[in-house]
């Protein structure tokens, strides 16, 4: 992960400025600058409501003594989203959509899940208790 790091944080900007020009060209500036606008405060919005809907799962579980786990990464997930989409861009928003939306976000939620399981199994992520 961490040799890929540089390679996206050159790339991703590139593609962000790319995009917003190639929409420009289509649809014009004004109109350009609207939509990310309005994209961004969609997704605001949205972060704020599957975010409330994941703190209440959370408080649900703890309230039965179980461990919110798997409500933590859901939170993150949104977390991510919503601010993946106040970021100008287009395809900052189509990553933060698809955290946003519950559908695909279980598909990010299991890739982060077996990430962790398999990082705890080698020994690279300890859990301490204090």
């Amino acid at each position: 992960m961490r040799k890929w790091l540089p390679v996206i944080l050159i790339l991703f900007p590139i593609l962000e400025i790319w995009g917003i020009l190639l929409v420009g060209d289509w649809l014009g500036g004004w109109n350009t600058f609207s939509l990310i606008l309005l994209i961004s405060c969609i997704g605001a919005i949205a972060a704020i409501y599957e975010g409330r809907k994941v703190m209440e799962q959370a408080r649900l579980q703890m309230s039965h003594g179980q461990i919110p786990g798997r409500s933590f990464v859901n939170g993150v997930c949104i977390l991510v989203g919503g601010l993946l989409l106040i970021i100008p861009g287009f395809l900052s928003d189509i990553v933060g959509i698809l955290l946003l939306i519950p559908f695909t976000r279980r598909i990010f939620e299991g890739i982060i899940l077996k990430w962790i399981e398999a990082a705890m199994n080698s020994g690279k992520f300890i859990m301490r208790r204090y």
